[in-house]
């Protein structure tokens, strides 16, 4: 009996914890689970770990080769974003593999990876199947001979000192990041044609991928601008990821040092880090840039309720309400950008919503003279932001026999031509009628004309 209550307690409990997840309402991700190589990099990196649970996250530690590790259980999912401090991982323990953590963001989950130097080819493969690539050389570092962290010791240029941030203020904050972020470890890229995957922190022009303890023997493949320092993807199932190659910019070290780029005589007593790091985590973890669609309405003009089909040429109101989460509540979204199709086969209709500063967006329009099944469609995409895919089924009608108008204005001249001829017939019947007759049966040059006349 015992037995049956605590299976029964710990069924409610996951029933309670899957609703609270699966809610539309909380999109912020809670039951965060982490995975590390060694129990000492929750103390070395506790600073970011720290700014993580005062916001309101639950941080699961466990190490890789644990045992008892599992994503999800009984098919439901048991974290809502994985974190991999691991680079040197070769196998994950318990039932976390390759295809696991892919399914993971497949299912709409976020991830956080970070690699370094020493990246096991596990990592490199999750990273490959995120659309990102770390450079194939295992000893390559990013080497940067102008942009480096100005030290004591010479060094070999491999801390580096970087400002290059994506200008996106849904991504990173409103706040400019003043201090340039302390970068140490391997670089990555990406396919240019890969809209999903965009760099937030990128490499100097100089900077190059290679092994800093030895001589170039051939042009390193990753140089300039090409290099990534960090990227994000946004996956069409607006699940987040976050791909970087230095686990070291996390630690407490390189968020509390100062730092002075080389070539530049500002010397700032605190490294951008913590505030980049912060304010990107926001966003990877959907406290920011999330984006909510409700009350899709439409209806005809001068009307309230929705009808089950319009007519060719009703003039009709669309109007639908948009709202982004701020970490905390749901606020109204403000944009000029967000438009609507009225879609069969192809746009017929294409226009720009109004808003009222409070979320709600509408417009109007005339149907066109079309009928058959159409949609009204939203595909809404902003760099940062979440995805918005809006779809409303509705059939359009011809007129009917007893609609269409009497009179109709291409018809006039025909109209015209017909009531003409019935005025001229008219007047040459009055006409006619009016001219005095001749009695032709009297003899006389008047009945001679009248008979020839006549003839």
């Amino acid at each position: 009996m015992g037995k049956l209550w605590m299976i029964f307690v710990a069924s409610i409990s996951i029933l309670l914890h899957f609703s609270a997840i699966l809610s539309p309402d909380t999109p912020t991700d809670r039951l965060v689970l982490v995975l590390l190589d060694d129990f000492a990099i929750k103390s070395s990196h506790s600073l970011y770990f720290n700014s993580l649970k005062s916001r309101g996250f639950d941080l699961d530690f466990k190490l890789t080769d644990d045992p008892k590790i599992a994503l999800q259980r009984y098919g439901q999912y048991l974290y809502d974003a994985l974190i991999l401090f691991c680079p040197s991982v070769e196998r994950f323990g318990g039932s976390i593999d390759l295809a696991a953590t892919i399914n993971f963001v497949d299912s709409g989950h976020d991830l956080i990876i970070a690699a370094d130097a020493n990246a096991s080819d596990l990592i490199r493969e999750v990273s490959t199947e995120c659309g990102v690539d770390f450079d194939e050389d295992p000893s390559a570092m990013v080497i940067d001979h102008t942009s480096y962290t100005v030290s004591e010791t010479e060094g070999d240029h491999t801390l580096i000192a970087s400002d290059d941030f994506i200008k996106s203020d849904v991504i990173l904050g409103s706040k400019k990041i003043e201090a340039p972020v302390h970068f140490q470890g391997i670089g990555h890229s990406s396919n240019p044609a890969n809209s999903l995957v965009l760099k937030v922190l990128s490499a100097s022009p100089s900077a190059y991928s290679a092994n800093p303890k030895s001589k170039l023997s051939t042009p390193p493949s990753l140089t300039g601008s090409a290099i990534s320092l960090v990227s994000i993807v946004q996956a069409r199932n607006n699940a987040r990821v976050l791909i970087t190659g230095s686990l070291s910019m996390f630690s407490n070290r390189f968020v509390r040092s100062g730092v002075q780029k080389a070539g530049s005589q500002t010397r700032h007593e605190k490294a951008g880090n913590e505030q980049f790091l912060t304010e990107l985590s926001r966003w990877a973890f959907h406290e920011r840039g999330h984006l909510k669609a409700v009350n899709v309405k439409h209806h005809k003009v001068g009307e309230t309720d929705e009808p089950a089909l319009y007519r060719i040429k009703d003039e009709l109101e669309y109007s639908v309400e948009i709202y982004e989460w701020s970490g905390t509540s749901w606020e109204p979204y403000v944009a000029d950008d967000v438009q609507v199709q009225f879609y069969m086969m192809s746009p017929y209709v294409l226009k720009t919503l109004s808003n009222d500063k409070k979320g709600l967006y509408f417009t109007s329009f005339k149907v066109p003279d079309v009928y058959g099944v159409f949609q009204f469609k939203v595909e809404y995409q902003k760099l940062g932001y979440t995805s918005l895919s809006l779809s409303k089924q509705i059939s359009v009608r011809p007129y009917r026999h007893n609609e269409y108008e009497r009179f109709i204005p291409a018809a006039y001249p025909y109209y015209g031509a017909a009531f003409s001829m019935m005025a001229g017939f008219f007047i040459f019947s009055f006409v006619d009628c009016s001219i005095q007759q001749v009695d032709c049966s009297i003899p006389s040059m008047e009945t001679a004309d009248c008979w020839i006349r006549n003839f």
